[in-house]
Order: C-alpha cells, then sequence, then structure tokens
C-alpha cells in the first residue's frame, strides 16, 4: 500500500519540565491553540503557554494525582479531576477556584465542557456519567451503561448528545433530552480510547486500543468505514476545522483520514511518543506530549500535508472501483444546528450518595478555601487573562503562527525553539474589542431612559435623581438650602407612594385571610383575581420554599401568570417565575406528557377526565412559556444562565 509520508513540515517547539512528578495529564485550548494545562502526580495543576518555557500559573487544592482536566471554549474556565473522584472547576481570570464538586467513587477518567451552558461532563472508573451544573455546584443527571471505566467524553456541536468511550470496547451515544442512549455502537475489540464529534455532519470519529480508526453515521447509526492494520494504537483525534480530513496522532507519525472511502491522503513522520492532545491554529497543528515530567509541544504545517485527493490512494483496495471523494465544505449527511442555548435537560437524578446530599456550605467549601492559585509568573498572567476583560481601543493584533527551523538543518529530538521564536503572548488569547463611538451632535437635550431590566438590588431609585426633589438654585454660588424648602420637596409624591403600599398591605391581607383557612388554592385565585403582579410575587415566594404546597390545580392558575412575570423588566419579578417554572417542570412535567401519551381508558372516569384536562390546560401554557425561554435563553449574566436552565428543562416540548 503506497502512502505519501512528508518529512520536513514538523518540528519540536519546546521542551518543558512540568512537574516536579510525572505527568499525568495535558490538554490544549482548542480556540487559540497557545494554552497548555498540564496536570501531575504532585497534585497541581500547571499553566503554560505553549511558546514560553515558564509556569504562568499553578493551580493547588487536589490531595491526590491529577487524572483528567478540560479548557472550556472561551479558554476561561478548567476543570481537573483526580484519583480520589473529585473535581475542581478554576476560573482563569480571576485566579481562584470556582467550584469543587464531589459524588464520583473513583478516578475521573474524562471531562468535557458543555458548548454553550456551564455544563461539565464526567467519566470516572466507577462507570458512571454525571452531568453538573458548575453554577449550581451539583449533580443534575448521573447515566449508567458502561461495565467497564469511561476514558472519553464528547459534546455534540449542537449540545443535544454526548458521546461516551469506555474500556468495555463500546461507544455509547445519549439523548441529553431523553435522559437515555439513543444508540450503542460496537465494532472495536478492544478498550475505545477517543472519540470526537464531526464539526458540521452527522459523524462520529473513534479510536481505540485495537489499531483502528472507525466512522460512524450518527443518522443511520451504522459504521461508515474502518481504519485498521495501523502500527500503533491512535491516541488522539481531530477534525479539520473545515470537516474535510481526520487528523490521527500516533506514536511516531500524524496521520491524515478520509473516510467515503476510507483512505489514507498523508503521514507526517513525528517522533512525539505519547502524544496527549492536539489543536489547530493558523494553518498550523500543534501537538503535545508528555514523558515522565517532561513535557514536548510540536508543530504540524498544514500547507504542507495533503488533506484531499482527486485519486484515492493508500487504504482503497486495488480492486474497488474509484469513487470521488467528497468535495471540502459539501455534507453528505444532516448539519448540525447549533442554538444559543445549553443541553437539552432530562429527567431528574435521584442522589442516593451522602456525598451528593451534601449542602454547599458543608465539607466543599472547606475544600475551596484551602485550594490556591499560585501566580508563578504576574507579567504572563496580566498580559494573557486580564485584558479580555479589559477595554481595547486598538484593533488586537493577529496570534502569528510558529515560525519553522530552516529547511537546510535537521530537527533533532532535543532542539528547543528559542522563546524569541515564539509568538507574543499578548495575543494568547482572543481579547474583546471596544470601538468607541464617535461623539454624536444634537441640538437637543438627552433623555433619560430606563434600562430594559431593573436590578433587584440597587442604590439609587430607577429613573429618579436627588436633584429633582430639590428646589432650583438660582445663584449658583447658594449652596445652603433652608429646611423647610427641602422638607416639602422631599413630601411630593409622598403621599401617593403611601396610597400605593397602602392597598399593596391591604391586598396581602385579604390574601392572606383566605390562606388561614389552609385553602391553598382560593388564596392564589384570590391574588390573581386582584391583578396585581406584586401580590403574585410575594405570595409565590412563600409558595415556592415549600415545593410539596404545590398540586396541578395550583399549576393551571400560576402558568398565566409566570409569563408574565418572565416578560417582566424588574429583576426580582423574573427571578421568582424562573423559580416556580423550575418547580412545576421538575415536579409535574414528566406527570403532564405521561398522562397525555397514554392509551384513552375504557368507560367513564371523571376523575381522570379532569386530571386530563388540567394536563391538556398546563401544556399550552408550557408550550407558549417555552417560547418566551428560548427567545430569551440567549441573553447574559444571571437571567441567560436562568433562562437556559430552564430551555434545558423544556426541551421535551420541542
Amino acid at each position: 500500500m503506497a502512502v505519501a509520508v512528508t518529512t520536513k513540515t514538523a518540528w519540536k517547539l519546546q521542551e518543558i519540565t512540568a512537574h516536579s512528578s510525572n505527568v499525568s495529564s495535558l490538554v490544549l485550548g482548542k480556540s487559540s491553540g497557545r494554552l497548555l494545562v498540564t496536570g501531575g502526580d504532585d497534585c497541581r495543576v500547571n499553566i503554560w503557554s505553549v511558546s514560553k518555557p515558564n509556569c504562568i500559573m499553578s493551580l493547588t487544592g487536589h490531595t491526590t494525582p491529577i487524572e483528567s482536566l478540560q479548557i472550556n471554549t472561551n479558554e476561561e474556565l478548567i476543570v481537573a479531576g483526580s484519583q480520589s473522584g473529585s473535581i475542581r472547576v478554576w476560573d482563569l481570570g480571576a485566579a481562584k477556584i470556582l467550584r469543587t464538586l464531589l459524588g464520583h467513587k473513583a478516578n475521573i477518567c474524562s471531562l468535557d465542557f458543555h458548548p454553550f451552558g456551564s455544563f461539565v461532563a464526567s467519566g470516572s472508573l466507577d462507570t458512571n456519567i454525571k452531568l453538573w451544573d458548575v453554577r449550581r455546584k451539583g449533580c443534575v443527571f448521573r447515566y449508567k451503561g458502561h461495565t467497564e471505566a469511561v476514558r472519553c467524553l464528547r459534546f455534540s456541536p449542537d449540545g443535544k448528545w454526548l458521546a461516551s468511550a469506555a474500556d468495555d470496547h463500546t461507544i455509547k451515544l445519549w439523548d441529553l433530552a431523553a435522559g437515555k442512549i439513543m444508540f450503542e455502537f460496537t465494532g472495536h475489540t478492544g478498550p475505545v480510547n477517543v472519540v470526537e464529534f464531526h464539526p458540521n455532519e452527522y459523524l462520529l470519529a473513534s479510536g481505540s486500543s485495537d489499531r483502528t480508526v472507525r466512522f460512524w453515521d450518527l443518522e443511520k447509526f451504522q459504521v461508515v468505514s474502518c481504519i485498521e492494520e495501523e502500527a500503533t494504537p491512535v491516541r488522539c483525534v481531530l477534525f479539520n476545522p473545515d470537516g474535510s480530513c481526520l487528523y490521527s496522532g500516533f506514536q511516531d507519525s500524524l496521520r491524515v483520514y478520509g473516510w467515503e472511502p476510507e483512505r489514507c491522503f498523508d503521514v507526517v513522520l513525528v517522533n512525539w511518543g505519547k502524544v496527549a492532545d492536539l489543536s489547530i491554529c493558523n494553518s498550523q497543528l500543534i501537538g503535545v506530549s508528555f514523558a515522565q515530567s517532561t513535557v514536548s509541544s510540536f508543530v504540524v504545517d498544514l500547507g504542507r500535508v495533503t488533506k484531499s485527493d482527486s485519486v484515492p490512494h493508500g487504504l482503497l483496495r486495488d480492486d474497488e472501483p474509484l469513487v470521488p471523494p467528497t468535495p471540502a465544505g459539501s455534507s453528505l449527511r444532516r448539519i448540525y444546528d447549533r442554538p444559543s442555548t445549553s443541553c437539552s435537560k432530562p429527567q431528574r437524578v435521584k442522589h442516593n450518595s451522602e456525598s451528593e446530599r451534601r449542602s454547599p456550605s458543608s465539607e466543599d467549601d472547606r475544600d475551596e478555601k484551602e485550594s490556591k492559585a499560585e501566580i508563578q509568573n504576574p507579567e504572563d498572567y496580566k498580559e494573557i487573562f486580564q485584558p479580555k476583560n479589559a477595554i481595547c481601543r486598538t484593533p488586537p493584533r493577529n496570534t502569528e503562527p510558529f515560525p519553522a527551523p530552516p529547511e537546510d538543518e535537521p530537527v533533532t529530538a532535543k532542539e528547543v525553539v528559542k522563546p524569541s521564536q515564539a509568538a507574543d503572548v499578548q495575543t494568547l488569547l482572543p481579547k474583546q474589542e471596544v470601538v468607541p463611538r464617535p461623539p454624536v451632535a444634537s441640538s437637543t437635550p438627552l433623555t433619560r431612559t430606563e434600562p430594559l431590566v431593573i436590578p433587584a438590588a440597587r442604590n439609587e431609585p430607577i429613573g429618579l435623581k436627588a436633584s429633582d426633589f430639590l428646589p432650583a438654585v438660582k445663584n449658583q454660588s447658594q449652596t445652603e438650602l433652608v429646611d423647610e424648602e427641602a422638607m416639602s420637596q422631599i413630601r411630593k409624591g409622598h403621599e401617593t407612594m403611601c396610597v400605593v403600599l397602602t392597598s399593596r398591605h391591604k391586598n396581602l391581607d385579604t390574601v392572606r385571610a383566605v390562606w388561614s383557612t389552609g385553602d391553598i388554592k382560593n388564596s392564589v385565585d384570590s391574588a390573581v383575581a386582584i391583578n396585581d403582579l406584586s401580590v403574585v410575587v410575594d405570595l409565590l415566594n412563600i409558595v415556592n420554599q415549600k415545593a410539596s404546597l404545590w398540586k396541578l390545580d395550583l399549576c393551571t392558575i400560576i402558568l398565566p401568570q409566570i409569563e408574565k412575570l418572565l416578560q417582566s423588566k424588574y429583576e426580582s419579578y423574573v427571578q421568582t417565575g424562573c423559580t416556580s417554572l423550575k418547580l412545576i417542570l421538575q415536579r409535574f412535567l414528566p406527570l403532564i406528557t405521561d398522562i397525555l401519551a397514554a392509551p384513552p381508558s375504557v368507560g367513564v372516569d371523571i376523575t381522570r377526565e379532569e386530571r386530563l384536562h388540567k394536563c391538556k390546560v398546563c401544556y399550552k401554557q408550557l408550550k407558549n412559556i417555552s417560547n418566551i425561554v428560548k427567545n430569551k435563553s440567549g441573553l447574559s449574566g444571571r437571567h441567560g444562565s436562568a433562562f437556559r436552565e430552564l430551555h434545558l428543562l423544556m426541551a421535551v416540548l420541542e
């Protein structure tokens, strides 16, 4: 089998001593290709620039060796899992630990960040897969199905699926909305080490210790092609950003594969050994490997690598007809739909272990206090992580590719590029460009407008100025005011405010009188009949504290009010509406869907008919609310996080 071999497209960038003991895990930032994170048996997580020999920051807190690492898409968060089963999430910009997640009973073997939401998936030696909400510090789902250690986890580009590879020779595709396995892929004869989703098409690639690379069709749930006869097992895989080929890292080479038909486009000889991760930036592929306490970085010039071929060669047999390859950018399969929301949410997790029932203020808070972020290189840290939130008055510089060594000089395994040859650290991470607005000439004074969302906690009244309540000063030098004049101005509107508060107090008294009779439904009816959202909010804040008060009758009354609260400009109203809606979805949505999906009963069952009618009403109201939640899930801040979580819960309605 003839395969084109390229010998002068790869070189060693640098070699560093990353830890005082053996390196156990490392990962590259996929967005910039310049951020390197290493974990060692010394229980530390160290952060490096691929182009610099000095450690930027060291994260401590784990008490057992680091087993798995992952960086989120924006390269702002790092998650690390240890041998003890604990998981820690770090905020790089703030240089502090964000969350400690406890629940696994054995080594953390794999981690992955959700592409949109604040969720982390973890796979363990205990065979369980858990989905964690980083903001709420808890496990939201648990997936069971593997019989051996889960070695790799990957979210699909649209955030709806999760692929897991394990030592039991299987790959499982999980539907996050349904909370169950969509399909189980079998065919590998050894432990599956890596899986990777195609960036555009419904296609999945997997690599195993059985020295094969397989491609799976996610529409037909069948194998597309299988590449065999490799000398060593594949260690990592990465699709080209345009989806035209797959890069596979082996112990002594980088191989470029196509899949319809299966073929090898190119082989690049790279003696990188235990290559652990790949990343692409500026038409260069960066690979990192480790041996004992040493980490090495390698660069492959993709401009010299063959990524397609009009005449398939290599793994295509001579007796098979030639099939023209698919042009780059075209698609044979369905394309991912990337929403601006988080993953779809399945059913609730039943917390069985004591560690999962633990309150946020217990032992894990003490662990967070003991965890530290030691900034080893303050200058590099400020240049890399701090400018991301700063205002930039000039366009950011583009990250330049790593320079290649001279062609006529052989590259040995011990060569290290000088620091001056590396890319500028200041361009390691993308900066947010803020363009200053030009001055606007206007002949009329600017009117003061109220914000779209009024925050719940504020130091000043919205839309008011203290000067509006004070008499105008004719003489600018006159600064002293007579007490009577000041008080008369302050009293303006005071009576109106007293009337409003008195009316609200009477309304609450009315609701409370009905509440004291023990009839919760009538008290809610009376609050809704008053037609004052502030009274509804006050009542819901009480009901939300005790989930057992919620009944299906209550849902039919409250859901239309929740729809109004979610569209309110007051942040406190929106928060109360989100909390109530979350309780309803968690307690009643499975019941509603089950009753609506059940076949009609035989005979007359008045109770069942009434329950069916209530479920239909609730379902219709939830469908209306789901549109509001979907539209608002793209917001930033606390609002966006709450709506994304609700969208996760309401995915079964779509």
